[in-house]
């Protein structure tokens, strides 16, 4: 077989994770691909031949590489929009999408054999599953981004497949783990755990909460706080325990929750400051209790101290971002293994259950 040379055409060889190498070829730099190595048949053959006459002759999508549309997705308003936290992830793994498919034409991912491109690249990922999920979750946001803003005319990476699952419904501070961690903690890190546990915030939230969150009513007090998650307002009802907590906390500091040093506290420091010290704790070390808790499961604690203090449970799903089911699971479990609370917290369950007027769990 003779072996033909076409001019202009512009060929990508990427390495997959199975050691093994794939070759695309476009008709130009940023034009339609008219051939791969997954296809049964030679580049040196007259099928490649054809494949290339057919498709230098037909309209092919903008001639735009891949990593133009990452830049442009990185300096648009959808994306400037978001929060922070948000905008950081998501670079990190746009720059590594960027880095991988630079020099592709951007049409590639108007052809159905971009998915697997795309899932060939996420295996690097597949010992955790977490991140896994998470990159799928931000290509297939930025090719919907680039598809509503013309730079492509479709995509095949809708509903990536999932593989993380994660049931922490069993899994709540106990009023006994609380006292544990309580003995021995020092106060900044006590004053964490019990304010996640009265109040039900994610840690982002905690780290923020100030003086101008709190409100009085004719009964006593509540927190008024819009949710960085969901940028809802959450009114929570101040238990007496949260009440001496709020009491105890220095005039002249607006924060009620600071660092070891009184440095302001992120999400991410106060999660590490309650884990650091429960790993202390004989009792409460993940080897002990045969999983680890966290700051975040004192929202379990949080959703039964809300019951009893008498939101229902549509109210508690939707502050939680739960769904009534998973809100019952919880509280139910938490009645279970709370042995002192079993029979007031089951009480309650019932009766929140009961006014739910027939609503499906």
């Amino acid at each position: 077989m003779v072996k033909v040379e076409l001019k202009g055409v512009h060929r990508v060889r990427r390495k997959l994770v199975s050691g093994l190498y794939r070759e695309r070829h476009y008709a130009w730099r940023g034009g339609p691909c008219f051939w791969s190595s997954d296809l049964n048949f030679s580049k040196h053959s007259p099928e490649y031949i054809s494949a290339f006459a057919a498709c230098s002759t037909r309209l092919a999508e903008p001639r735009l590489l891949t990593k133009s549309v990452v830049d442009q997705f990185l300096d648009s308003a959808e994306f400037l929009k978001t929060k922070p936290r948000t905008q950081s992830d998501y670079k990190k793994w746009m720059l590594r999408f960027q880095e991988e498919f630079a020099e592709d034409p951007f049409a590639m991912f108007a052809e159905p054999e971009s998915r697997g491109e795309v899932s060939d690249w996420r295996q690097q990922w597949a010992h955790s599953p977490k991140q896994f999920d998470y990159c799928g979750t931000v290509v297939t946001r930025f090719l919907n981004w680039a598809e509503d803003n013309g730079k492509i005319s479709r995509h095949f990476c809708h509903k990536l497949p999932k593989v993380y699952e994660s049931d922490r419904a069993e899994i709540v501070w106990t009023p006994a783990d609380v006292d544990l961690f309580c003995q021995a903690a020092p106060e900044y890190a006590r004053r964490i755990l019990i304010c996640a546990c009265e109040t039900g915030l994610r840690p982002g939230d905690l780290a923020g909460l100030n003086r101008g969150h709190i409100r009085k009513t004719r009964h006593g007090r509540r927190l008024r706080v819009r949710t960085n998650k969901r940028s809802k307002i959450a009114t929570i009802p101040v238990s007496q325990k949260l009440g001496a907590l709020l009491d105890a906390t220095p005039p002249d500091r607006m924060l009620i929750l600071v660092g070891d040093k009184g440095q302001k506290l992120d999400a991410e420091s106060a999660s590490k400051a309650v884990s650091r010290w429960r790993n202390r704790i004989p009792e409460l070390a993940p080897d002990a209790k045969g999983f680890d808790l966290r700051l975040y499961d004192a929202r379990g604690t949080a959703a039964t101290r809300l019951l009893e203090a008498g939101l229902g449970l549509n109210d508690i799903a939707s502050y939680m971002g739960w769904s009534i089911r998973y809100a019952s699971q919880v509280i139910e479990h938490y009645a279970v293994i709370s042995e002192d609370e079993t029979d007031r917290v089951k009480r309650a369950l019932e009766a929140a259950q009961k006014t739910e007027n027939g609503t499906k769990l």
